[in-house]
């Protein structure tokens, strides 16, 4: 079964909580803190695997964790980082951000990786809380919470040369020619669903890979039929194979369904146009097709590169192969959206409010915000000195002066996700 887009979660690891202790060796006075730091959640990496042509897993198992940092020990021990957990996906998937529509990366070449959730890194241990004033500090800082996300992976096939062209005219049968391939061929439309890829071997070692991408009608840029599946394909085919059907008892004139795939072509992604176009009239040996091929190739520009064939006759394949190698080896290489630490581009985006505080009821208060909250879920509240770092924390941030303003009082009660303390 082809599949070539679908959804996912990923949940990269919390970090590891940092530990409070103290040295307690017998010959060590006054032994300090000794509080190890937590170890760094694990990665969501996704690797990209050759041997992979499908999406099809991801139907079974949508949802994909990595495990937490380990706590700090005692004895100022770090704990343990979590390992990443890799993502097997066939060379030439895109990842889209779900939430955003933000492209992230594409993943084209064998065993290139991309991470797409960072895991949270660990918490600090008592260790590193001590100072001047405070010699035995009870602090210390929760793991940083992992990142949870919803992304789009599309599969595009990497091809050399992509065959297009309405159903039926004889894509499948000069695949199955050309190719060792053994595609679905009837005498019917749409009789290939998905996608084929075969391998030209020729004379000359020139070998290339070609698809044949099915389902294309008037329209399917726009959504009709099954072309819209498979347009993406298009994308990373650097030359262009557009068969069109020489048969004249098929009620259809070649020169404007010629006219109707260029037009859903360019819709799509205008950029295909610029490829090179290799036009294939077919069927051939079908009797009147000679005449018909004049009368389309009069309508054509002069400087239109057409090579016509039969393929039940094997008529011009041979020639159309050593062609489009040929106009293979001058084609301009397709330019990826490859996202890297070199590449990326950084765009201002005002930073959104710290927080934001609703009333509840008359004595209740709710403070939401992403900087507040991260804040909450990596303080320690085991001990009286988290506590108080975390209540300097607020004030610093501004929401204690925010909460009077919103007319809280003493004893009035206030929620930052799950916790809920009395204000004084």
């Amino acid at each position: 079964m082809f599949v070539d887009n679908v959804k996912i979660t990923v949940r990269s690891g919390k970090g590891g909580d940092g530990s409070v202790a103290f040295r307690h060796e017998k010959y060590v006075p006054l032994g300090g803190p000794a509080g190890g730091d937590g170890g760094r959640g694990g990665d969501i990496i996704l690797r990209a695997d050759e041997g992979m042509n499908t999406l099809m897993d991801f139907r079974y198992k949508r949802i994909f964790k990595a495990d937490p940092g380990q706590n700090g020990q005692i004895k100022s021990m770090y704990g343990r980082k979590a390992d990443p957990v890799y993502i097997a996906v066939p060379t030439g998937t895109s990842v889209y951000d779900e939430d955003s529509g933000q492209l992230v990366g594409d993943l084209i070449e064998n065993n290139q990786e991309l991470v797409v959730a960072k895991g949270g890194k660990g918490g600090r241990g008592n260790i590193h809380f001590a100072n001047s004033k405070n010699r035995a500090p009870e602090v210390a800082e929760n793991g940083e919470p992992g990142q949870e996300k919803h992304i789009k992976l599309e599969l595009k096939l990497i091809a050399d040369v992509g065959l297009v062209g309405f159903p039926s005219v004889g894509k499948s049968t000069l695949l199955s020619v050309a190719t060792s391939a053994k595609p679905k061929i009837a005498a019917y439309h749409f009789t290939t669903l998905n996608p084929n890829l075969g391998m030209v071997k020729l004379d000359n070692g020139q070998d290339f890979v070609i698809a044949d991408l099915p389902g294309l009608i008037e329209g399917a840029s726009n959504g009709v039929g099954l072309g819209i599946q498979f347009l993406r394909h298009v994308e990373r085919t650097r030359v262009i194979l557009h068969l069109v059907d020489m048969d004249p008892e098929n009620g259809r004139d070649p020169y404007t369904d010629y006219l109707a795939i260029r037009k859903e072509l360019g819709t799509y992604d205008e950029n295909i146009l610029s490829r090179p176009e290799i036009i294939v009239p077919t069927k051939l040996d079908v009797e009147g097709s000679e005449e018909r091929l004049q009368e389309f190739k009069e309508k054509l520009p002069d400087d239109a590169d057409i090579f016509a064939i039969s393929s039940i006759q094997h008529t011009g394949v041979k020639q159309l192969l050593n062609h489009t190698s040929e106009v293979l080896a001058n084609a301009e290489p397709i330019h990826f959206n490859v996202v890297n630490d070199e590449t990326v581009e950084y765009k201002y985006q005002p930073k959104a409010d710290k927080f934001k505080i609703e009333k509840e009821e008359d004595h209740s208060f709710i403070v939401t915000g992403d900087e507040v909250e991260r804040l909450l879920q990596m303080s320690n509240l085991d001990h009286q000195d988290g506590i108080m770092r975390f209540a300097r924390k607020l004030k610093g941030m501004g929401v204690e002066d925010a909460l009077i303003k919103a007319g809280a009082e003493s004893g009035d009660s206030v929620t930052i996700l799950d916790f809920t303390f009395e204000f004084i």
